[in-house]
């Protein structure tokens, strides 16, 4: 088995190229950078967050700044990632990242994610210093977690925090600022932990091969893949469930629609590897966001 590196190694001193690899071809800098942030969850999460800044209330030049602040914060955590993983990526053989590949040095993916992170701060006092406060706590979880945390049972934290603050974020930086509903931060929590179970399946067993034994790695593909859409269906239910009031006949809808989703995905899974489990799962989360953005000013 190979030992961990230090998950911080890079992000301290940016001064070496990972494992002594010297790129093969001249590098694309732009590109592969952008390969590096994670692109994908990035931009879902500050398109979803930016909607439901407009549903909150927010005006359009509000509801821009809360987007530039929170895509710099995902840029800083994803290029976080891939520097402090350059390392463990590249005894796994990664083809899809681009420093793993030679393509782009460590040094420069740390950079990136520090400037980001700086870029990070100014961006988000546009909201308020109590905003701000929520959403640097957010951004600095995700740091904690790919600089540490990731490696313990603790590992869901850092998600549910980052997701939780993410509403706090939006409702305090209102031009009244407000603390949102608490079934909104608590569907937010459950959201990231369902994210973290989602974004940790594919890789378990190349993380247990390289030291990385966070919770979903010591629960097991199976326990997780069972879980994923629960914990998702857990945070439909409380989207449903938590405002004030009955429940409507369109939240009654959402929540069957949503264990449907949730029990095809379990029941249907063939073999430890199926994506059905996965895929029930972030069909499930895109209900419950659907749920959040619905709900519009019952978010305060």
């Amino acid at each position: 088995m190979t030992s961990s590196p230090s998950p911080s190694g890079y992000l301290a001193s940016v001064s070496h190229h990972p494992s002594g690899v010297v790129p093969r071809t001249p590098p694309r800098r732009l590109p592969a950078l952008l390969r590096c942030c994670h692109p994908e969850p990035a931009l879902a999460v500050t398109v979803f967050v930016t909607a439901l800044a407009v549903a909150a209330g927010h005006g359009p030049a509000g509801a821009a700044a809360v987007g530039a602040a929170v895509l710099a914060g995902q840029l800083s955590v994803g290029w976080c990632n891939d520097a402090a993983d350059a390392r463990r990526d590249t005894v796994c053989g990664r083809t899809d990242k681009p420093v793993a590949e030679g393509r782009l040095p460590a040094r420069a993916v740390a950079v990136a994610a520090w400037t980001a992170l700086v870029l990070c701060v100014p961006l988000s006092l546009l909201a308020g210093p109590g905003a701000a406060a929520a959403h640097l706590t957010g951004v600095a979880a995700g740091w904690g977690y790919n600089l540490r945390l990731k490696h313990t049972l603790l590992s869901p934290l850092p998600y549910a925090v980052g997701f939780a603050s993410l509403p706090v974020f939006v409702t305090l930086g209102l031009p009244q600022p407000v603390r949102p509903a608490w079934w909104v931060v608590a569907a937010g929590a459950l959201l990231g932990v369902g994210a973290h179970l989602v974004n940790v399946l594919p890789d378990i067993e190349d993380d247990l091969a390289t030291g990385v034994r966070g919770l979903p790695q010591r629960l097991g593909r199976t326990v997780c893949r069972w879980l994923a859409p629960l914990v998702m269906l857990a945070a439909v239910g409380v989207v449903v469930a938590g405002p004030p009031g009955p429940v409507g006949t369109g939240g009654l809808w959402l929540a069957g629609a949503a264990g449907a989703v949730a029990a095809a995905g379990m029941a249907r899974a063939a073999g430890p590897r199926s994506r059905r489990p996965f895929r029930a799962a972030m069909v499930v989360a895109g209900l419950a966001v659907a749920g959040l953005l619905g709900s519009g000013t019952r978010l305060v």
